[in-house]
């Protein structure tokens, strides 16, 4: 493939990511953004977690981690505790109120989503589920 071409497609992708966060961001009115809905699923998913490996696994750096988990524990969607063995180290957690908003995130995003592709024929979809899948398959290696 022509060098152009790649970077053609991975433009088109930023595009269209890019068109979903905004929208996302216009439409989910909880003064949170994609970051804290991230922390938020990686601790209903994982369970209590460690603010460094949150970070580490999201790609974010330690002080952003500090900056939205102080947000989260604010708005009562996170708790944030030490060890009982180790009071050096620090747990954050999700909250009831917490797993209902990643529940609110994800049912807005679903229907952002769907409203965008409903533009591809069934054919179409199918093409792109594909693509995907093998890009999906790529990475897990």
């Amino acid at each position: 493939m022509i060098e152009k071409d790649i970077f053609g497609i991975i433009h088109s992708m930023d595009r269209v990511t890019n068109y979903l966060i905004i929208q996302w961001n216009k439409t989910f009115n909880e003064s949170l953004g994609i970051s804290h809905i991230l922390v938020l699923g990686h601790l209903r998913d994982n369970g209590k977690s460690r603010p460094s490996d949150i970070a580490r696994t999201l790609g974010l750096t330690p002080s952003t981690l500090t900056h939205l988990s102080e947000k989260l524990v604010q708005k009562g969607l996170a708790t944030r505790f030490t060890d009982d063995n180790n009071r050096r180290i620090i747990y954050l957690a999700i909250t009831d109120k917490g797993i209902d908003l990643v529940r609110k995130a994800h049912e807005e995003g679903k229907s952002l989503r769907e409203n965008l592709f409903e533009e591809l024929s069934d054919e179409e979809q199918q093409q792109l589920l594909s693509i995907y899948g093998k890009l999906n398959d790529s990475i897990k290696n």
